[in-house]
């Protein structure tokens, strides 16, 4: 009878975690996004769909690393420098705009002096807003051979700026994974 209990504990604590990262990896789609002058259903919203006009594109900035500096006696790795990108129309600005920044630097920033200290190849696992407080989760391609206190600072900058300029964001929670501690380190 042991035996028993114990084989149905570790199935419902299996299924609990297979729950558990399921959830973590729906991300952020409960939205409504332009596409082609019609607002379009991603996933299941809770805000009825938008009644102003669905039409083109806005504007929202990333926020990139100033190499210009690097080497210099007082150089601050967390600076950034603000680009504008203009992104399909929808209500979910800040995951718009963390998406441009993880494309990068175009070639025209790069010759400017502008670098994004993110790997390529992050995705976004899932991003929420309560309470002025951004929630973002990254796959683990974000600390992928990712060292030095320097670049840690500049991504943890470029992430935090980019959302917090939207006006119902104050602070930024990083993880990756669902892992708060231990990421980015240097």
């Amino acid at each position: 009878m042991n035996r028993i209990k114990k084989r149905v504990i570790v199935i419902l604590i299996i299924l609990a975690c297979l729950a558990g990262v399921l959830l973590l990896m729906r991300g952020d789609e409960d939205t409504w996004i332009c596409e082609n002058g019609q607002w379009i259903k991603h996933g299941n919203p809770s805000a009825p769909m938008p009644s102003e006009s669905c039409s083109g594109n806005m504007t929202v900035k990333i926020f990139l690393s100033d190499s210009r500096f690097a080497g210099e006696p007082y150089f601050d790795c967390s600076h950034t420098i603000a680009v504008e990108r203009q992104v399909p129309k929808t209500l979910a600005a800040a995951r718009a705009a963390i998406e441009s920044l993880l494309r990068g630097a175009t070639q025209e920033e790069i010759n400017q002096g502008f670098v994004s200290n993110i790997n390529s190849g992050v995705r976004i696992q899932k991003l929420s807003i309560e309470n002025r407080t951004a929630e973002i989760d990254f796959d683990e391609q974000m600390e992928f051979q990712v060292g030095g206190s320097c670049r840690v600072a500049a991504i943890r900058a470029q992430i935090t700026e980019t959302l917090k300029q939207f006006p119902t964001v104050d602070s930024v929670v990083i993880s990756i994974n669902g892992r708060t501690e231990d990421i980015l380190q240097p």
